[in-house]
This record gives C-alpha cells, structure tokens and sequence, in this order.
C-alpha cells in the first residue's frame, strides 16, 4: 500500500511539473555537436542577460522553463555560438520549437503561441518587400549602364509604390496587432519615424488591455511623445547639463548664443563625421556674429579618450558635453533623438525655429538670420 501510494505521489509531482513547465525544442541544422545555444532575457530596461546555455546533440537541443505571469509580456532571444544574429520570440507559458540554420541564421525562427506566430508572419511579409526592392536596385543599375532614362524614372515610381505599400502594411499591422508586445514595438518605431501620429498611438493605448497597458513599452512610448512635443518646432528646448571633455559641468542656458545649434553626434556615427566639415565651417563664419553650438556626444562609456579625440581631428572648436550613455543617453531622451547625426536651431529666447538642418541648408538658413 505503501509502495503504491508513493508511485501515485510521484505520478502527481511529475503532472505538476510538467504543467508548471513549457518546452524549448529544436532543430539545429548543420551545427556541430557541442554547440551553445544561449538563450536571453531582455529586462524592461532593455538589458540583457542569459537566463539559460543549451547544447547542441545530434543537430537537437531541448529545455523546459517554468511558467510565469508575465509570460505574456516577455521578451526573449536565441545566440547560437559566435553567430552575429539572433533569433528573437516571445514566450507566452507554450511550448515552443525553434529551427535554426547555420548556413542562414537570418531565416531562423522560434514557433508556437500567438505572438510568434504574428511576429513572423511580419517578418516573411517584409523580407518580401526587401526582396522587390534588392531586384529593383538590380534592374536599376542595369538601366543606369544603358542610360535608358525611361527605365530609371520607371523603376523610381515602382520603388517608391513598394516603399508606400511598405508603410501602409506596417501602419496596419500595428494597429492590428497593437494588444501585443511586438505590435508595442513597432507602434514605437512607427512613431519616431513619424509614421504615427501621437493622436493615433494614444487611440491605440487606450484600446489595451490592462495587462499590455501596464507593460514597459508603453510607458517608455509615453515618455517618448511627451519628448517630441517637447522638442517640436516653436517648444522652448529643455535646458540640460552633462559632463564636458575637461570633465567640469556645462548646461544649455550657459552655451546660448544670439542662435544656438545643439548637434547630436558621435565618434562613432560615419554620417556625423562627415558633416562635420560643414559644420565647421558654418561656425567659424558666423560665431563672431552670434552663433553657438554646443554638441552631444551619445559615444559609450569606456570612449572617453575616442570622443576628445574625434573633437581635436574635426576641429570642433565650440562646446561639448557627454554622458557617455550611448543610446541611453538621457539628453538624446529628452530631446526624443532616434537617429544622429540631428541639430536643433534655437533663436536666443531658446525656442526651436528649426531642425536637422545639413548641408547647404544649414549654412543658407544661419546666413539669413545673422548676415
């Protein structure tokens, strides 16, 4: 009697666990025995950290993982080896299978529940489009060698027919799939590509159920749109301060001129370093005159002797300050900044007149208010 009910104790402690547990399966194609797979967790301050290393058997791997509340909400990915890629999923408390190519990770894919199922049905529809668009660059470079001027104004009208067809289907996506943690996302890059406005990001906030309207995203796209009204055109620009290159504290109302340039760049940001020159010389003709420019730097900790030194080889003779946060850089936050290289012109009352002026038209405009 005794034996029996310790059998039955047994045969109910593995039915718990196997119900409080799901499944990580997959295929590893053409990876060698001993190969790690590392599976990651992404906090909702966008850190990562590995939550668990698989291995590779026979082209196999397998893990079980308990069940959370927030499984709904998480945000995971797969490393395999010294691959540069990863394999993003979500969770969502199901059983999940993984296919994995080591000769094409890109098509790699994580399977199972209704995110991932979403989640990749966007991906195959967008490698379409690149797809269309990588032949129309083929077709555009032949037509280019043969001068046929028809051609190229032709494809240009395809080109730009794919790219609006492009946004459309992400605008739609979004709003379709917006009660979910990818939809989140893209909701967010919609938004800072200014494919949506904040009128329809609010509208779709508001549709949420109270378990996604409480996840981090949609906090951090809050903080996002109050930024942008912040830092639209007519807004008074909010006052900062961070760390100069001699390491002593520099704030915004202290860099004013008559007109005022704040330049986010980077050491490491290609496009920033070759409008630099432009930049120079835009100063050096008007500083005497009233203009300003105090720079942000969004280089990383650790680059500190980077960030000087690109100021010294580009003769950035104007104010500069870093917090050497990268992308986290909260001034960039502040400042709603997405991509860099990007300047904010403000008059001498602190009031943007302008943005992400470049070139030309950056020098044209500082001429018809200083000259």
């Amino acid at each position: 009697m005794k034996r029996l009910l310790f059998v039955f104790a047994a045969i109910l402690l593995i039915s718990c666990n196997e119900e409080d547990t799901y499944s990580l399966k997959g295929n590893a194609f053409g990876f060698e025995d001993g190969t790690h797979i590392y599976v990651y967790q992404i906090d909702d301050n966008n850190n990562t950290s590995v939550i668990d290393t698989l291995e590779v058997q026979n082209e196999q791997f397998e893990a079980q993982f308990p069940k959370t509340e927030d499984a709904t909400t998480a945000l995971q990915f797969l490393k395999v080896g010294n691959q540069k890629n990863n394999i993003l999923f979500f969770t969502e408390n199901e059983d999940l299978k993984a296919t994995l190519y080591a000769d094409s990770i890109m098509v790699s894919k994580v399977s199972g529940g209704k995110q991932n199922e979403v989640y990749y049905d966007y991906i195959e529809t967008m490698r379409g489009f690149a797809n269309e668009r990588s032949q129309l660059m083929e077709d555009f470079r032949k037509a280019q060698a043969e001068q046929d001027v028809t051609k190229i104004q032709d494809l240009r009208n395809e080109n730009m027919a794919i790219t609006n067809e492009e946004k459309s289907y992400q605008r739609d996506f979004a709003v379709n799939n917006s009660n979910s943690v990818f939809g989140l996302m893209l909701m967010t890059e919609l938004f800072s590509r200014k494919d949506m406005t904040s009128e329809e990001v609010n509208d779709l906030i508001n549709g949420l159920s109270p378990k996604m309207a409480a996840h981090p995203l949609v906090t951090k796209l809050q903080d996002q749109m109050e930024a942008a009204k912040q830092a639209e055109l007519g807004s008074v620009a909010p006052n900062f301060e961070a760390e100069t290159p001699e390491g002593t504290m520099l704030s915004l109302k202290d860099a004013m001129g008559t007109y005022t340039i704040i330049d986010f760049w980077a050491s490491w940001c290609r496009p920033c370093r070759m409008e630099n020159p432009n930049v120079v010389r835009v100063y050096n003709k008007y500083h005497d005159k009233g203009l300003n420019i105090i720079s942000v730097s969004l280089d990383k900790k650790g680059q500190k002797d980077r960030w000087i030194k690109a100021i010294e080889d580009d003769n950035m003779d104007w104010y500069h300050v870093s917090n050497l946060e990268f992308w986290q850089d909260p001034i960039a936050r502040q400042y709603n900044v997405r991509s860099i290289p990007a300047t904010f012109l403000l008059d001498s009352e602190g009031k943007i007149i302008d943005k992400n002026l470049r070139g030309q038209a950056l020098e044209d405009k500082i001429a018809s208010l200083l000259e």
